[in-house]
């Protein structure tokens, strides 16, 4: 299989670290019985999310869980291939699920004029070629409102319109939010925005005011430099420049 480069890894707080590739990116998080993986990162990403678990301090079987934050191929590309090597269960959002486990194409997104381009930008950067799509058979599926065991209790928040079936992950003890694309910083000067490439911009604008509303220190995006402070003041005023509808 085709191998998809990490081009960087840092500390985000002690417990949570970045996995950065040529395009999205993942997450690691720490808690004393082992570790969870946010998005995996896409086709070819398994081996080098193992690696970069094991310059972590940790064997990949610490990985308990991989939790999806919804079906495009930049954030689960490598979730099979990484699950094969740890034994992580892996986790999708109930209407994205199918998708995840390869039992339909995923619909596209409603394109902006602008979006184009950024789109094939985007796509130029995956490994070429593609691999043949590594799809996991077994994806555990989640609701809006769910709790999974660790963060002290993290929560599943549904952030519908980049995907049908998009979540954020929230670990309020921790002030930590984890958007997925509903909400992204930009490249050019880190500027915090809606997430690009929706499906429904009506409801990702909706999604956005959402995930702004809670409490949060540290925001974690799919795309872009996360916030390691006020992240939720941040995340409020950034909402408040988009209108619904």
């Amino acid at each position: 299989m085709t191998t998809y480069d990490l081009i960087d890894a840092f500390d985000v707080t002690p417990r949570l670290r970045l996995l950065r590739f040529p395009v999205g990116q993942a997450y690691l998080w720490r808690d004393d019985a082992g570790l969870t993986l946010i998005d995996a990162g896409a086709p070819g990403a398994g081996l080098p999310i193992a690696d970069a678990v094991r310059a972590w301090g940790h064997a990949p079987e610490d990985v308990r869980r991989i939790v999806l934050t919804h079906f495009h191929e930049d954030h689960v590309g490598g979730a099979a291939e990484f699950a094969r090597l740890s034994g992580a269960e892996v986790y999708a959002h109930r209407l994205d699920a199918p998708f995840v486990r390869g039992e339909a194409p995923g619909p596209p997104p409603v394109y902006e004029d602008w979006e184009r381009p950024l789109h094939a930008q985007a796509l130029a950067q995956l490994p070429a070629p593609l691999p043949e799509p590594d799809l996991p058979s077994v994806v555990r599926e989640l609701e809006d409102d769910d709790t999974l065991d660790f963060g002290d209790g993290a929560r599943i928040v549904g952030s519908p319109g980049h995907t049908d079936g998009s979540i954020a992950v929230h670990l309020p003890r921790h002030g930590v939010l984890f958007t997925g694309d509903a909400i992204a910083a930009s490249p050019v000067d880190g500027q915090i925005i809606l997430g690009v490439l929706n499906l429904d911009r009506k409801r990702a604008v909706a999604s956005f005011a959402r995930l702004a509303a809670l409490p949060s220190e540290v925001a974690c995006f799919g795309h872009g430099d996360p916030l390691t402070e006020g992240a939720g003041t941040a995340l409020r005023e950034a909402a408040a420049m988009y209108r619904p509808g």
